[in-house]
């Protein structure tokens, strides 16, 4: 078939990008997702995300290099592996960060098209608000967004506690300012998940213009006479190499680990590295796979003193009676994102301007590779360094397309990140100890009550300490002259016609808070660059009212 773009990575910002290329500019798009499609029903349930974290149909489960400064420590960084990626399996949390974070990406590309006044009127076309419709948000457009269906009683009691310790409420954490603590909104509607594939990509199907493929594996982008032209790829169990060609742009979208890698496997990147694995050099950019940012968080752990949260939720009768009523009524904890309320702040003076992010997760939350305490009633609250200053590197390990690359996240590489992520834990202390939340504790058990000492957090942040699955920057945008670079403003990949990277990892420095948002104006501005379009986008595709034909997405 004859396509003019090719999207590599059916995620949040390949399914935007495809969707408005097809369906608003008429184009013939290719797109090549790794992952199954999203008929999933635990895909469309809000709370049905924790049932599919881990399970490999649907992530990507990348295993770091040992982390130096964590003991030796292997953490895994997870990715959506699924058409709609992070946008499929997310917890839905609506974030965009605070003005400086763009402002600074400006300043850092040397464009003021990448500020927050430049941007906000991309997030406010692109939204429909069920709420809120003012200067900071908008109605009508393709993703929708709304407030939780229900919050449980120690969501609502931490909210509460959290003004004890000065903090004011916050109704908008995307509005005038992020910090205070509140509710979250979600990407979600009368019960539903909306992803980037309900937004984007299903509206275009009916264009007859979008050529859906997934269990595609892309192995290479074909390169002549210096333009990008075409990719190598296979599907299902991967023996068959087949080529795909396209007269306009190669679009990269397959996440900050992902696209790295295939950059580096078609010979852009690091000679030196490069020619470790005996690839032949097109384009040496020793920017590649550098500059891997991820949002970590530290927990504090206490277990209630009765059957608050979420714990239990999802077995026996509770299970029952929670599944009869969300399909009876699209109402009760099947409506939850699991993560309902949160808090932003300096942890040095609350008047400042947000330095932690804290997740409010009402059920003990942690890893199993950090203990084997077992789920219980209790309260998990998750200090998340919001500007983290580490920075990390993704290598190839082989010039085999189904190998891992080697994956360096570098946390706490920074001293700044340890110890604003002691700060955030001490903070949480002080709002365990407000009413109404204290009544419902019994005692802490991480880190635990007689660990008070700076040495003694900083052991368990150590020992705690995990990714928020946000990485990004790891192919930034840059100023010309800026050796680090790999895009240029427009997303262009130096030295090579017809491609570009349109997902996170272009993104200079992470944003103050969950990066989905931001990744999807990312893709909307390329679209604009590749489209020539107007400085302010049109309003987007309406979302589409039913599910598409069961052949609507090719898989092996």
């Amino acid at each position: 078939m004859s396509y003019d773009h090719i999207v590599v990575g059916g995620g949040t910002a390949g399914c935007l990008a495809a969707g408005k290329l097809a369906g608003e500019h008429g184009a013939r798009v290719l797109v090549l997702e790794a992952g199954p499609d999203d008929r999933n029903p635990l895909i469309r349930m809000p709370a049905g995300f924790v049932k599919l974290l881990g399970v490999e149909k649907y992530m990507w489960f990348y295993k770091s290099v040992a982390q130096a400064r964590l003991g030796g420590r292997t953490p895994i960084v997870p990715q959506g592996r699924v058409l709609g990626g992070g946008s499929s399996v997310n917890a839905m949390v609506y974030m965009r960060g605070q003005p400086g974070d763009y402002d600074g990406w400006a300043e850092e590309i040397g464009d003021g098209q990448w500020s927050y006044d430049a941007l906000l009127p991309y997030f406010t076309a692109m939204e429909d608000n069920a709420r809120l419709n003012d200067d900071y948000h908008g109605v009508g457009g393709p993703w929708q967004v709304s407030d939780l269906g229900h919050m449980c009683e120690l969501s609502r009691a931490f909210v509460l506690a959290a003004q004890g310790i000065g903090l004011p409420h916050n109704g908008d954490f995307n509005g005038r300012s992020q910090r205070g603590v509140g509710a979250y909104q979600v990407t979600t509607r009368n019960g539903r998940r909306c992803s980037a594939v309900d937004a984007f990509l299903r509206p275009a199907m009916k264009t007859g213009r979008l050529d859906v493929r997934t269990s595609c594996l892309v192995h290479s982008i074909i390169i002549e006479n210096g333009r990008a032209v075409g990719v190598r790829y296979s599907q299902g169990d991967g023996r068959a190499v087949t080529e795909a060609r396209c007269d306009g742009e190669v679009l990269l979208a397959a996440g900050a680990i992902a696209t790295p890698k295939l950059l580096m496997l078609s010979g852009i990147g690091p000679a030196d590295h490069l020619k470790t694995y005996g690839i032949p050099v097109r384009v040496d950019l020793a920017g590649v796979g550098a500059n891997l940012q991820d949002h970590t968080e530290t927990p504090v752990v206490a277990l209630c003193n009765g059957p608050y949260g979420y714990y239990g939720h999802d077995r026996g009768w509770k299970q029952m009676r929670n599944g009869l009523e969300y399909l009876l009524n699209r109402t009760g904890p099947v409506t939850s994102n699991g993560v309902e309320a949160g808090a932003f702040f300096d942890p040095d003076d609350l008047s400042n301007d947000p330095k932690i992010q804290q997740f409010c997760v009402p059920t003990v939350y942690l890893d199993k590779d950090h203990t084997d305490q077992e789920a219980s009633h209790g309260l998990t609250l998750n200090s998340c360094v919001a500007r983290p200053r580490s920075r990390g590197s993704v290598q190839l390990a082989s010039a085999d397309p189904k190998d891992q690359p080697l994956v360096d996240p570098n946390y706490l590489a920074d001293p700044e990140d340890l110890r604003l992520s002691i700060g955030g834990v001490r903070r949480a202390r002080e709002i365990l100890q407000q009413e109404p939340l204290h009544s419902m504790i019994a005692r802490e058990i991480f880190p635990g009550p007689d660990k008070v000492s700076d040495a003694d957090l900083a052991e368990h942040a150590k020992r705690f300490v995990k990714t928020v699955y946000h990485p990004v920057g790891t192919c930034r945008m840059a100023r010309e002259g800026d050796a680090g670079g790999v895009l240029g403003a427009d997303m262009r990949v130096r030295g090579i016609a017809g491609l570009r990277v349109i997902d996170a990892s272009a993104i200079p420095t992470i944003i103050s808070g969950n990066t989905n948002a931001a990744v999807l104006v990312v893709a909307d501005k390329a679209v604009e660059f590749i489209t020539g379009g107007t400085r302010r986008p049109p309003a987007g595709i309406a979302p589409a009212t039913g599910r598409p034909a069961a052949n609507a997405f090719q898989e092996a």
